[in-house]
């Protein structure tokens, strides 16, 4: 969403803390997918933080509009993800 939706919306969707929080979101998921598939341990920590990034995420893309999907995708990423760490 950030590379192409966002910076195709332009205005809000590419103010700095935005888009910073859309480029840590999707790199935290993909730190914590390769934890998980690397089989170390510590993918509860990752996922756990990955949890908390998708959260606030969800919650900017839904302040800002126009980005169901992208909402939708990260409430269901930390989720996930709140269950892996558990």
């Amino acid at each position: 969403m950030a590379m192409s939706h966002c910076l195709e919306m332009g205005g809000e969707h590419t103010k700095p803390d935005h888009f910073r929080l859309m480029m840590a979101c999707a790199e935290m998921c993909r730190t914590s997918g390769h934890f998980m598939l690397i089989g170390t341990p510590h993918h509860k920590h990752t996922c756990r933080e990955c949890a908390e990034i998708c959260r606030e995420c969800a919650a900017d893309c839904e302040r800002i509009g126009d980005m169901e999907s992208c909402v939708d995708a990260c409430r269901r990423c930390a989720e996930s993800c709140e269950k892996m760490a558990a």
